[in-house]
């Protein structure tokens, strides 16, 4: 088992701080949801030449994209590291591939983003921002390299 662990550990790391990140979020939610909802309101109020009617209901569930993506891409990603830590690749492979699998735990930080700017600068811009779209391309790519490099592993005789 330390073996296994220890050839996964740097995507199981990233995987287990994105879980913490939805978990968390959840928590915030259900701790003090009117802060979120109420951060988009003066945002929308201070800046409305950004806005429409639907800027309000779409930020907000920019930040519930934000959990459900955390936690649903980290339950599936526990289950691809340990695919990966029984595969034959050699120890650095494994290494790597749990490691751009861990990555993808950044897609979830893309939605937070748009959450974050979207109240000053409006959807769009915060959509194709540099931020946003930085952390969805490594998130989405590093995730899918990781798999590619699962399925050569799952297929290596």
């Amino acid at each position: 088992m330390d073996k296994l662990i220890a050839d996964i550990r740097p995507g199981l790391v990233l995987v287990l701080l994105s879980l913490l990140f939805g978990i968390a979020m959840g928590i915030g939610f259900g701790v003090n949801e009117d802060y979120f909802k109420d951060t988009i309101a003066e945002g929308i109020s201070t800046y409305p030449a950004v806005h429409d009617q639907k800027s309000q209901a779409k930020i907000w569930r920019y930040a519930q994209r934000a959990h459900f993506h955390a936690t649903g891409i980290s339950a599936f990603s526990i289950g691809l590291l340990l695919l990966l830590g029984a595969t034959r690749l050699k120890a650095p492979v494994k290494n790597f591939a749990s490691f751009l699998i861990g990555l993808g735990g950044l897609y979830p930080l893309g939605w937070l983003s748009m959450f974050v700017l979207a109240p000053s600068i409006g959807r769009s811009a915060a959509h194709h921002h540099i931020l946003t779209e930085s952390l969805t391309y490594v998130g989405v790519g590093g995730l899918l390299a990781g798999l590619i490099i699962l399925i050569v592993g799952v297929a290596k005789k």
